[in-house]
């Protein structure tokens, strides 16, 4: 029986998008805690980082009754929009963004929190905007933190289990990715398939991770 590399491409697929999506979320939301001093930002911050203590079971399972076409939110979207969360590739983006953003937002949240405010009033000073200050001055000089930021959101995406799980079952071509594909292997006793997957995604893992050691040790000296 050939091997089947569909649920790899279908990881990597979804890790792609989830980050770029992070990115977009991820950046002006981390910029927001370190700089905000409204008295709920710690309700904020708390819910944030709810993905680092809740077991991505718990946080699978209510995801999968607001995504049900039986929950008002997931009804509202199937019936209205045609949109479909529950048990397919658009859902498991939406829980993979939930699940993996405070693995964007810390490292990216540390990094504004270090560098010094003198940084951002001289921009102020100089005729700057927020936005421009932001885009040219503060985010060049944190990209130690924008890149731990992007492969831990990345990697932790690739080897999510739970949560792709609750949300996307396992339907072939789907929401069958690598780490499911894994499972039923081990369950099937196909010991020699579930080790190519693993073993695929450990080299790449590796892979990404001594990169970013690499290029953060080389971005710090230039600092």
């Amino acid at each position: 029986m050939p091997f089947d590399w569909e649920p790899l491409l279908l990881t990597f697929k979804l890790a792609i998008v989830v980050t770029a999506i992070l990115w977009v979320i991820g950046i002006p939301l981390a910029y927001w805690l370190a700089h905000s001093h409204v008295r709920w930002k710690a309700l904020v911050e708390t819910l944030v980082s709810m993905p680092l203590v809740l077991p991505p079971s718990v946080l699978g399972f209510y995801l999968l009754l607001i995504f049900s076409p039986n929950h008002w939110f997931g009804g509202a979207l199937q019936h209205s929009l045609g949109i479909q969360l529950a048990f397919s590739f658009p859902g498991l983006i939406v829980a993979s963004v939930i699940f993996s953003l405070p693995f964007m937002v810390h490292p990216i949240q540390a990094g504004f929190q270090s560098l010094p405010p003198a940084l951002r009033e001289a921009a102020y000073v100089l005729g700057k905007s927020r936005g421009e200050t932001l885009l040219r001055v503060q985010l060049p000089n944190m990209k130690p933190s924008l890149l731990s930021g992007t492969v831990l959101a990345f990697a932790h995406t690739i080897g999510e289990f739970g949560v792709v799980l609750m949300i996307g079952g396992d339907l072939p071509g789907e929401t069958r990715v690598a780490s499911i594909a894994i499972y039923n292997e081990v369950e099937a006793l196909n010991y020699s398939a579930a080790n190519l997957y693993a073993g695929v995604l450990f080299a790449i893992s590796f892979a990404i991770l001594l990169m970013v050691y690499v290029l953060n040790k080389k971005l710090l000296d230039t600092i």
